[in-house]
């Protein structure tokens, strides 16, 4: 008998990377909205290990091009190691976030976990923003607008030396999906480092049915796939819990589909789910939103149909 897939929930309460306040409160609302007990109605072995520690927001101006730096580069440490604990331990880690510049220590990571055992990586970052500025080219100098460039090399060294010396993620292991927001500079940088981006535009003209098809092109059962997803990815109607909105999102179907899709492939190795922003919903709705997206993720579904 197949033992049950085990999942690890990792809160990380912070909002040093962000602009608006109120990031930090999203681990806590995904387990208001019932994802632990959701995720175990599906069969899966949960286990919550509660909310790691890091510094709090100074809410400071940006030094050197970067806001709260030594902060954010503390919570990515504390999100590192975590991260890297379940992955040796066999487990699923869901990172709850927290703003998305955790995304830095959670996919270096995965990605070292993959290097190690040798197995391919496929980053799926689903978001309505590109997050590929750097201290140049950034407007704000928050930090969870920069996640994906850190990634690729271009960042603080403190924040760099957490991957070790070589960039943790080569432009070609990412696929963007969703992005409708992009900063001049930034879409320089996008085209400059070729990253593979589906924006709405093309979701618009493909249909997520193919677009999804295209972004795990090449993805097979050896593959770990990585989902990072932003909350800002879907339409503001369907998610408002969040601080930085951008109409014209994928449907509440088109999401769901997203999910189904990964839930055929079954590839899935670990998770974010970030941005998610309490003081700014209605009544807990995205967090429920969040919460029916990953039960599809992990095999809900209402398709009286077999995978395929």
């Amino acid at each position: 008998m197949m033992q049950p897939r085990r999942l690890r929930l990792i809160g990380a309460p912070t909002d040093v990377g962000a602009g608006t306040r109120g990031a930090s409160m999203g681990p806590e609302a995904l387990r208001v909205a019932g994802l632990l007990p959701a995720l175990q109605s599906l069969g899966l072995q949960v286990h919550d290990s509660g909310n790691l520690h890091g510094p709090g927001n100074p809410w400071q101006a940006p030094h050197g091009g970067w806001r709260h730096l030594p902060q954010v580069v503390a919570w990515n440490e504390a999100v590192r190691d975590a991260v890297a604990d379940a992955l040796r331990a066999g487990e699923l880690p869901m990172l709850l976030g927290g703003d998305h510049s955790l995304a830095f220590g959670s996919i270096t990571a995965v990605a070292t976990h993959c290097r190690a055992a040798a197995k391919p990586l496929r980053v799926l970052w689903l978001d309505a923003h590109a997050d590929f500025n750097t201290a140049e080219t950034t407007p704000t100098g928050n930090l969870h607008g920069m996640p994906l460039a850190c990634l690729c090399g271009m960042g603080p060294p403190e924040l760099l030396h957490l991957g070790g010396t070589e960039p943790v993620l080569r432009p070609e292991q990412l696929r963007l999906l969703g992005v409708r927001s992009v900063d001049a500079l930034e879409r320089a940088m996008l085209r400059k480092h070729a990253l593979p981006v589906f924006d709405m535009r093309c979701i618009d003209e493909r249909g997520m049915r193919e677009v999804m098809r295209q972004a795990l092109d090449g993805v097979d059962p050896s593959t770990h796939v990585h989902l990072s997803l932003d909350v800002d990815f879907l339409d503001p109607d369907t998610a408002p819990g969040v601080a930085t909105t951008v109409r014209g999102g994928p449907t509440w179907r088109e999401a769901q589909l997203c999910m189904e899709m990964l839930a055929d492939l079954g590839c899935v190795g670990s998770i974010d789910v970030v941005e998610l922003n309490p003081a700014l919903d209605v009544r807990n709705r995205s967090a429920e939103a969040l919460v029916e997206l990953l039960q599809s993720l992990f095999g809900r579904s209402t398709l009286l149909r077999e995978p395929g």
